[in-house]
């Protein structure tokens, strides 16, 4: 493979070969709040949850359990603006809205859904890591203490 390992290729292209696409490293990048908002924990639940079906504001909250209104209308709000929902008001009394995903909230909602699929298939290893690396990090304070 020429030298480069898989674990740098993403989507068939090197992660050089992305660097030169966008500047994702770069604290200027406008993919970066692209990013914080597809992924954000708010965002990661939105996106799965319009996966599956189109919501009013308040089925949306009842199905994310922890949301406050506020949480859950920026992130609608961010979501919409970057172009993956679609929120729909009809003229009626009262008002009648529902949030649903376009075809590019689509893409990015099944690419963050296997990310939380692999998180869940997973979890009991990390949870494991965490638990290793804190017995770890105590094993190592207490030895710098007793060191001479």
């Amino acid at each position: 493979m020429n030298g480069i390992s898989s674990k740098t290729k993403l989507l068939g292209n090197t992660l050089a070969e992305q660097m030169q696409r966008g500047q994702v490293f770069s604290d200027r990048c406008p993919s970066r709040q692209v990013l914080n908002h597809v992924t954000s924990r708010w965002g990661v639940l939105v996106l799965i949850a319009l996966l599956e079906d189109t919501y009013r504001f308040s089925e949306l909250r009842r199905k994310i359990n922890g949301v406050s209104e506020r949480m859950l209308a920026q992130t609608l709000q961010a979501l919409e603006a970057d172009g993956f929902v679609l929120r729909t008001a009809y003229p009626v009394v009262p008002p009648h809205v529902e949030y649903s995903l376009t075809p590019m909230g689509e893409e990015v909602a099944v690419r963050v859904q296997a990310l939380a699929d692999w998180v869940e298939e997973n979890l009991q290893r990390v949870l494991q890591g965490n638990t290793n690396a804190a017995e770890a990090s105590v094993l190592s304070h207490q030895e710098s203490k007793v060191a001479p």
